[in-house]
């Protein structure tokens, strides 16, 4: 022990090797070796870690001082409608705030707002065809399996978000409660038109098969209500009752509804017809190609027309959002239950696009939502402006489909559907509004009625067509299930216009990432569908060159051929 002492402090003696190898044989206690064991490991992955960064720092800083004006050039060129879109949104706000001073009339608000009225009417005119010839050519482009498994997952999808929109706008007003406080604040401005929930949900199945097709391009079926006088003769024990006045007969009025029609495309039928016509068109093989052939043309042509559009868009936008804002009344006269509503809808629609569909685009394609949802920047900013999601359909497809590289044939058959019945913001907005109102009356909700809430706002915004502000009217569908007095629609009227902009915002990017999430699932369906239509063409080659060497021999050797192959 001494003489290993002595070697441990001067560390220059001659050192006994077995003496040595006799003490290191010595093992130290088990715990000691599984502390060093892991501390080895921490300190590796720290400098894991610490490598990753420098390496990472190390890019970033070599890239950034390799930048070279051509690359700012071409980056600015890639990403010109999303910046000159993005400007227009915020010049558009100050150029509002800016003319509110000088209190322009209704007339020159109009003249100003023309530019943005123009956007609107070219966006619209390439609705009708763009929703047709995409859904005739998405349908075609697929088989019945893959249709129909693509269908579920969607159908899947739409029914999941707008179920979890609706329970987040519940969840939002009962916890922040808006209603708080007294009516007298809200002024009243006009009646609204009453509307049976079975009358509405019997037009819903009467717009998905419209008698004409060129009518649904132009008009939708909407119930109306009529007055007729009914008489009724008074039996009193099974004699005829005579009444003060003389008579036996008892006049009354009753309001009955009679079937009427409203101005506007009949998106919910033409959905239901192009889907069914692809479908057929698809199974038609060789005999439906040239069908087929028009409808791809057509489709190409009207992404064409989008794509000068789009350079008029950003235009559009800003006087569109500087004439509303010009127009809007004052808001330092909203009532502090109108502010608190507006606030918690604008919390409620954050939270379901900036956490809940993110959050599934995640955990269904393992991949970074917010580079997805950047290349939707400029259909995000669209919807914003034009407070329509069919009017912003066309870049919508062409977002997904340049941008963010969505298949074509899953982005033709999502899209259009997703427009029509997908409707995440307004389920949540009706949802909200409806308890709201209920809160403005002092009316306590119980578990039952919250829960018809629900299931109807979900229903009812299924019939929501795309059009702006349709989520009023079938707010009054939500209130009538419950008993609320549907005049009170009128309390949230005056911020509608700025909530419509942001739950179509919303119900856009629900779309889009519904698209993302269905190609993700389908991913193999459409894989195999290559495939086939890659064997295909090869087989047609292959009989294309036997049928030119057939045509080439002699009768004789003609007759050899099968049946099969002289018939094509």
């Amino acid at each position: 022990m001494l003489f290993s002492a002595v070697i441990v402090r001067s560390g220059v003696f001659p050192v006994n090797r077995s003496a040595v190898s006799g003490v290191s044989g010595v093992a130290p206690p088990s715990g000691m070796t599984q502390s060093n064991g892991e501390t080895r490991l921490q300190r590796s992955r720290v400098q894991q870690l610490r490598a990753g960064f420098t390496e990472r720092s190390q890019r970033a800083r070599n890239t950034v001082q390799n930048i070279t004006t051509d690359d700012v050039k071409g980056f600015f060129r890639r990403n010109a409608f999303v910046i000159l879109t993005v400007l227009a949104v915020i010049i558009g706000i100050i150029l509002g705030f800016g003319l509110r001073p000088y209190k322009m009339s209704y007339r020159e608000v109009k003249y100003f707002s023309f530019p943005g009225e123009l956007l609107m009417r070219m966006l619209q005119m390439l609705v009708l065809p763009l929703l047709v010839s995409s859904l005739i050519t998405g349908m075609a482009a697929l088989d019945s399996r893959a249709s129909g498994k693509m269908g579920v997952r969607a159908v899947v999808y739409y029914t999941t978000t707008t179920i979890i929109a609706v329970f987040i706008g519940i969840v939002m007003v009962l916890i922040i409660h808006p209603g708080r406080g007294s009516k007298d604040e809200f002024t009243k401005q006009e009646k609204i038109e009453q509307v049976s929930p079975a009358d509405a949900f019997l037009d819903l199945i009467r717009n998905m098969f419209p008698p004409n097709l060129v009518q649904a391009c132009t008009q939708q079926f909407k119930t109306q209500y009529g007055k007729r006088v009914v008489t009724v003769k008074v039996l009193v024990n099974e004699t005829l009752f005579s009444l003060n006045n003389g008579s036996q007969e008892l006049k009354r009025e009753e309001v009955i509804p009679v079937l009427g029609t409203v101005n506007g495309i009949n998106a919910l039928g033409l959905v239901v017809f192009s889907m069914c016509f692809g479908f057929i068109i698809g199974n038609m093989k060789e005999q439906g190609q040239p069908l087929r052939d028009f409808f791809d043309c057509l489709n190409e042509a009207i992404m064409r027309l989008v794509a000068i559009i789009m350079w008029y868009a950003p235009l559009g936008i800003m006087f569109l959002i500087a004439g509303k804002i010009v127009e809007m009344d004052d808001i330092s006269e909203m009532g502090g239950q109108l502010g608190m509503y507006t606030i918690t809808v604008i919390i409620g629609l954050l939270i379901h696009a900036i956490i809940v569909l993110p959050s599934l685009y995640f955990l269904v394609t393992r991949k970074n939502p917010f580079v997805f949802i950047a290349g939707l920047l400029q259909a995000l900013v669209t919807a914003l402006g034009t407070s329509s999601s069919s009017a912003t359909l066309p870049i919508t497809f062409k977002c997904l489909e340049e941008n963010n590289h969505v298949d074509k044939r899953v982005t033709r058959f999502v899209l259009p559907v997703g427009a029509t019945i997908n409707m995440d913001g307004t389920a949540l907005y009706e949802a909200l509004a409806a308890i709201f109102i209920a809160q403005v009356n002092d009316m306590d909700l119980n578990f039952g009625e919250i829960l018809t809430i629900s299931i109807t706002a979900t229903a009812a915004s299924i019939g929501a067509a795309g059009i702006p502000q349709a989520g009023l009217v079938t707010m009054v569908i939500v209130l009538t299930s419950v008993g609320l007095p549907t005049d009170d629609i009128t309390l949230i009227i005056a911020v509608d216009w700025f909530l419509d902009r942001l739950r179509t915002t919303t119900n856009v990017l629900g779309d889009s990432i519904g698209a993302g999430i269905v190609e993700h699932l389908s991913r193999h369906e459409l894989c195999a569908i290559d495939a086939e239509i890659g064997n295909s063409v090869v087989e047609e080659n292959e009989t294309k060159k036997s049928y030119q060497l057939i045509s080439q021999e002699s009768e004789c050797e003609n007759a050899k051929i099968p049946d099969s192959e002289t018939k094509m």
